[in-house]
């Protein structure tokens, strides 16, 4: 299956940052820290033309803190500072005012040497559909401002946002990029939610998800789906993703008659079950 979802609104987006980036100091870039590298657009590059970055690893919470350590590392042999926070609790949320001060401390000091009392810092922030712009944006702000929800597309056009008197953010919607090279990335982002589930075929989203598992998190996979002990796990055998797939259905009660399982409805509750992190905090890629 090839996976591709490119709005209508995703390209106005593009032209609409590219046309406010003359007001803007700085950019928050937002990635799921359960994928740093397949949730970050390829065109940000492109599109932000050298403006300084600040990455906020989102989601920490879901992802194998292990993994997320070496992605902190990945990135600041890259040049950029990252760190992980959680919008949804709050969690290193108080630290990104601070660290937008840090990036941006060399011309804020040469305001001040020559008088000037420093303006709010205009923050863009940016990310892929579902990595949780709106929450951090609330967080922030200390209120609810921006529209958010569990699924992919809320955000549809730019505001501003004040954070406090020391920061103004340009709320953006999520971008995602015309086409996926390596179609794996479109199965990461599939699986961890942030592409509309309507277009997908859930089965084979699913059945990605539980050939991954089984490989790098079998114990965590196996407890939280009651599975025996000795079950096969070969990954790399189709027949045994099925029978794995179909001993979650049958425990999660998703048959049909006759006593079949319905595959449909048995993958669909495994993806819900993993974003909602019932299974446990996983990473779905690591950069060494």
């Amino acid at each position: 299956m090839t996976i591709q979802w490119f709005p209508g609104h995703m390209t106005r987006a593009r032209r609409q940052i590219q046309e406010k980036l003359k007001l803007i100091d700085v950019v928050i870039e937002l990635i799921d820290a359960r994928l740093p590298l397949s949730s970050r657009n390829p065109m940000i590059d492109e599109i932000l033309q050298g403006k300084p970055r600040l990455i906020i690893m989102n989601k920490a919470d879901l992802a194998d803190p292990a993994v997320t350590r070496q992605w902190q590392d990945y990135f600041k042999e890259q040049g950029h500072a990252a760190f992980p926070v959680d919008a949804s609790t709050g969690t290193g949320v108080k630290e990104i005012p601070g660290q937008l001060k840090l990036l941006l401390k060399e011309k804020i000091d040469k305001q001040i040497a020559k008088g000037m009392k420093p303006r709010a810092i205009r923050a863009l922030i940016v990310g892929i559909p579902n990595v949780g712009k709106s929450t951090l944006i609330n967080r922030l702000a200390g209120r609810s401002i921006a529209a958010t929800g569990d699924r992919p597309g809320v955000t549809k056009g730019q505001q501003w946002i004040k954070v406090g008197s020391e920061i103004e953010l340009l709320d953006t919607p999520g971008i995602l990029w015309p086409k996926f090279e390596d179609q794996n990335v479109g199965y990461k982002l599939a699986v961890t939610g942030a592409i509309k589930e309507e277009i997908l075929n859930a089965e084979d989203i699913a059945f990605f998800a539980v050939k991954y598992l089984v490989s790098y998190y079998w114990d965590a996979f196996r407890e939280r789906f009651e599975l025996e002990e000795d079950t096969p796990h070969n990954p790399d055998e189709s027949d045994e993703i099925v029978a794995i797939m179909e001993a979650i259905g049958r425990k999660r009660g998703c048959l049909v008659s006759g006593g079949r399982v319905d595959l449909e409805k048995a993958s669909r509750t495994l993806l819900r079950e993993l974003r909602a992190g019932k299974m446990g905090r996983f990473s779905m890629e690591s950069p060494y």
